[in-house]
């Protein structure tokens, strides 16, 4: 079968890797669209944590399988959305049951490295391997998020996925092109958020925000800096781990060109810390009415503050 061959979208049957928000979020799109749709996830092997995604679900018409082996020997397209230390790991754990030349769609946030391992797994399995770097966050996009596509096989698939709903666009047929356009920007995005937490919570320590937000407001006055800063906390309390993986594969993408990574590592180490103080449970309970959603970064960039360890005077000098 020549490599080209494009995917029947009427007989499609197609597999998530990953059955968290976003592939969540797909699942209901694509079965919103008649497609048949398993999924599998590693929290399935948890009985607690596995709860939540049967309700999904049952709820949705969504198949869940016990394997990526089963997933991957019944899919026509394989949809990839792991964290992004995982890229590599799910790439492999779907070669043993890959049907031949069929689609492996790879959403993950990883450097450029990453992802040609993975396609090098994927391609030595019979399978057809296609980067996404997906440009912005899912949820108010959903399936429609604005993503690009790169590897060989990109042309083939982008118009079955334009069928799908979706919104991709082949951008390059060289495997790391559209990865390291991800990348590079998570650096300036994430490290906004990562620089608005610190200078925030700092300056509110010291009493001085209305002087910083007032100066801020002069310097950049088409940034509306008081929502800005609720809702790059409210992203970053929610989502800092998933965030911190991709900041550090961001990280990663630096020192590949050869380059130190001072700002992505850092940012990276910010996303992580917040992330900490997350699963700490010190901005609530995760699932809770409220979590992550305060309009006031006051409340909590004071939490954040509240939280630190006990200092003595010697360790400020």
């Amino acid at each position: 079968m020549p490599s080209d061959t494009p995917l029947d979208i009427g007989k499609l049957r197609i597999g998530l890797v990953g059955y968290g928000e976003v592939g969540r979020i797909l699942a209901e799109d694509l079965r919103a669209r008649g497609l048949a749709v398993a999924a599998c996830d590693t929290k399935l092997a948890d009985a607690s944590a596995a709860a939540p995604l049967h309700e999904h679900a049952d709820r949705h018409g969504v198949t869940l399988v016990a394997s990526h082996t089963l997933l991957a020997a019944h899919a026509d397209l394989v949809i990839c959305a792991v964290t992004a230390d995982q890229t590599r790991a799910a790439a492999d754990a779907c070669t043993t049951g890959l049907r031949r030349e069929a689609f492996f769609l790879d959403l993950n946030s990883a450097s450029p490295k990453a992802k040609r391992d993975a396609a090098a797994a994927i391609e030595v399995a019979g399978g057809r391997y296609v980067e996404a770097a997906v440009m912005t966050s899912v949820p108010p996009y959903r399936i429609k998020v604005p993503m690009l596509l790169g590897g060989p096989h990109a042309a083939a698939l982008a118009p079955a996925l334009d069928a799908l709903g979706f919104a991709a666009r082949p951008q390059s047929g060289e495997l790391g092109v559209v990865s390291a356009t991800k990348m590079c920007r998570s650096v300036m995005i994430k490290g906004l958020e990562a620089l608005v937490i610190e200078s925030f919570t700092a300056a509110r320590a010291y009493g001085v925000e209305a002087a910083v937000l007032a100066s801020l407001a002069e310097t950049f006055p088409g940034i509306d800096w008081e929502r800005q800063g609720a809702y790059f906390f409210q992203r970053v309390i929610e989502h800092g781990r998933r965030r911190s993986e991709e900041m550090f594969e961001s990280a990663a993408t630096v020192r590949e060109a050869g380059l130190k990574s001072f700002m992505a590592q850092a940012i990276a180490e910010c996303q992580a810390s917040v992330a900490d103080t997350a699963e700490a449970g010190v901005f609530g309970r995760r699932g809770e009415k409220g979590f992550a959603r305060n309009p006031d970064w006051r409340i909590e960039a004071d939490r954040i503050l509240a939280s630190r360890p006990a200092r003595n005077d010697e360790e400020t000098r």
